[in-house]
């Protein structure tokens, strides 16, 4: 192991001056942006007169709401069953939506990416309509859908499904153009067309990245379907909705607890899940 005295350092820094040298222009650019931000950010407060003044009545509210939600208490074994089996539907929500928005998305993922579709127009549309089904949140469509189709779990299927679909087809799209295209133009060299350059030659490589990112999203939307269900989309979510409107305040604590439990699961699973996949493709 190579020890250097204060001898040897001064020496090279004596040596490369240019490498110690304080960049002082550097420097001031991170502090002229951190300084910008937080003058943005007072800026912000001001212009949207947020009333500092009625956060500690509000933290002592909250303290008596929390002193009434304790112990959780679900009431009744049924209406504990009445819960599990409303968790039970935002689960099913949150899984049914994210698979239907997955396989809706690819297809159209490929028409996005540019190297599967050379061509700028249908790539311009598609990128811009995925856009705009992203642009529109997934409280926004379990909205729309409730109106449509009425109330219950179809509705939050759909709205996770619209939801997860713009996402998918952006990240999908992205993950195949940043594949290797080496793979694609062997298959094309050994007398393949242009689809099995993508079947066989980008697929392979980006299928591991997608299946992360759609147990990501199952895992995600499970919290949002809880969300959704406050509207009227199904699940968990309409009856803690009912709950804080009748003060049922130990019910409502037992239903957070239940939401906390399967969404911990299910992140430790789709976790296990992601782990598993990204090492069998480090291996292969």
């Amino acid at each position: 192991m190579i020890s250097f005295s204060s001898e040897n350092q001064a020496a090279i820094v004596e040596r490369y001056p240019e490498v110690f040298r304080p960049d002082w222009w550097n420097r001031g650019k991170i502090a002229l942006s951190l300084g910008g931000a937080v003058i943005l950010f007072l800026f912000g407060i001001a212009q949207l007169d947020i009333p500092f003044d009625r956060l500690s009545d509000g933290m002592a509210r909250l303290g008596g709401f929390l002193r009434l939600m304790l112990p959780p208490d679900p009431g009744s074994w049924a209406e504990a069953l009445k819960y599990l089996n409303a968790l039970g539907e935002t689960v099913s929500i949150a899984f049914l939506g994210t698979l239907g928005g997955a396989l809706l998305a690819l297809p159209v993922a490929l028409l996005a990416a540019r190297n599967v579709v050379a061509n700028r127009i249908v790539h311009f549309f598609t990128r811009r309509s995925l856009d705009t089904i992203r642009g529109v949140d997934i409280l926004i469509w379990a909205l729309i859908w409730v109106g449509v189709v009425g109330l219950g779990p179809f509705a939050g299927i759909l709205a996770v499904i619209c939801s997860d679909f713009g996402t998918f087809g952006k990240l999908f799209s992205e993950a195949i153009e940043t594949a290797d295209k080496n793979p694609a133009e062997g298959v094309q060299s050994a007398g393949g067309s242009h689809f099995h350059a993508v079947r066989f030659g980008l697929m392979p490589q980006v299928f591991p990245i997608l299946l992360s990112q759609v147990l990501y999203y199952f895992e995600s939307n499970t919290r949002s379907a809880t969300i959704i269900g406050i509207v009227g989309a199904g699940g968990i979510g309409l009856q803690l909705a009912e709950q804080i409107r009748v003060l049922e305040w130990q019910k409502v604590s037992f239903l957070i607890l239940l939401i906390l439990i399967a969404v911990s699961a299910i992140d430790w699973i789709s976790g296990k899940l992601r782990f598993a996949i990204i090492g069998q493709r480090a291996v292969a």
